[in-house]
């Protein structure tokens, strides 16, 4: 039976003159025998967001495809791949190669890359120069930088009674 010691090369405190030995005998190669901690944003982690709240956030880095998925009680959600998902959040972060297709109530959306569905932003939408946005798509304020591209059924407000004010395109029938 393995022991978890031996199987991620903790030292071993019985031998002292070697102190890059590990408790299977096995020498790391390297200097320290230390590993250094993974750090990447090719994976989906939920780690804390950077707000002085604190919460949840969750990367999906470059190459990843997340499809059919509903994303709950996650604060910050930053895509650098590619999402098609349901999301009710407190903020989105669409990086210039990523793309997020589906639904999402959010209460602020930063989009470099593209958006493609139904999209709700309580609060804040900025669309940045690199951005594109389309499908039905209601926001309480919107800022669009030049180049930024903004399509479909776009209303201000984010209930249908706040809908008519503004920016808006009205179906008949």
């Amino acid at each position: 039976m393995l022991r978890s010691e031996t199987l991620f090369g903790k030292r071993d405190t019985n031998t002292p003159n070697s102190p890059l030995s590990t408790a299977s005998g096995i020498v790391p190669t390297g200097t320290s025998g230390i590993s250094k901690p993974i750090t990447s944003t090719t994976t989906a982690t939920d780690t804390p967001a950077s707000t002085s709240e604190g919460g949840s956030k969750l990367i999906v880095g470059p190459n990843i495809k997340l499809k059919g998925v509903e994303i709950t009680d996650c604060d910050t959600l930053c895509v650098e791949g590619r999402v098609e998902a349901t999301i009710d959040s407190r903020v989105i972060q669409i990086a210039e190669r990523g793309a997020f297709k589906g639904s999402a109530e959010i209460d602020i959306a930063e989009i470099h890359g593209e958006f493609d569905g139904e999209l709700t932003v309580r609060q804040k939408l900025v669309i940045y120069s690199t951005g594109k946005v389309s499908g039905k798509v209601r926001y309480g304020k919107v800022v669009i930088e030049e180049g930024g591209q903004l399509s479909g059924d776009i209303q201000v407000g984010t209930t249908a009674a706040a809908g008519n004010k503004g920016l808006s395109v009205a179906k008949v029938g």
